[in-house]
């Protein structure tokens, strides 16, 4: 998979299964990266971001589903380079337990993990907004997860278009 910076020229560039995989890193949803790949070439990166949230509109639940496979629970060790970066801010163990049990009742609630774009947060905060998003209904904390997913995907496409 794709994780250094590539720029958008080398994005646009890049054979079609080799995008999808650069796009893949970013957001595990196979139907999400065909789109995004589809749409190219990208004039700016605002162009591209653009194009990432319409396809991400566009995904029905079982593609979200796949995306959030793609993404370890806030607290947890991150597997991924990227995930490792966005958490970086989650540290001290009575933190990491409080996110474990706050984890467990949010799953237990809406049937999917904790899905916040975590970067530059730091463990209180994403605990104190897990806590507040307990009080959601179900579809009003999956629009406010998909917004989430959605900030996450802009970050990693900057990155790899070095857009930052």
């Amino acid at each position: 998979m794709q994780s250094e910076a590539i720029g958008l020229a080398g994005f646009n560039d890049l054979a079609a299964p080799a995008a999808e995989s650069a796009l893949l890193a970013c957001c595990s949803a196979p139907r999400w990266a065909r789109a995004v790949v589809a749409a190219r070439p990208y004039d700016t990166a605002d162009s591209l971001f653009d194009a990432a949230d319409a396809a991400l509109a566009a995904l029905d639940d079982a593609d979200i589903d796949e995306a959030l496979a793609g993404h370890p629970r806030i607290g947890d060790r991150p597997t991924s380079a990227a995930s490792a970066r966005e958490q970086s801010g989650v540290s001290g163990a009575q933190v990491r337990s409080a996110l474990a049990e706050g984890n467990r009742a949010y799953e237990a609630k809406f049937g999917h993990i904790y899905l916040v774009c975590a970067a530059g947060r730091g463990g209180e905060e994403l605990l104190a907004l897990l806590r507040a998003r307990l009080d959601n209904d179900a579809p009003t904390e999956r629009q406010v997860m998909r917004t989430e997913l959605a900030k996450i995907n802009r970050l990693r496409l900057a990155r790899l278009v070095d857009a930052s």
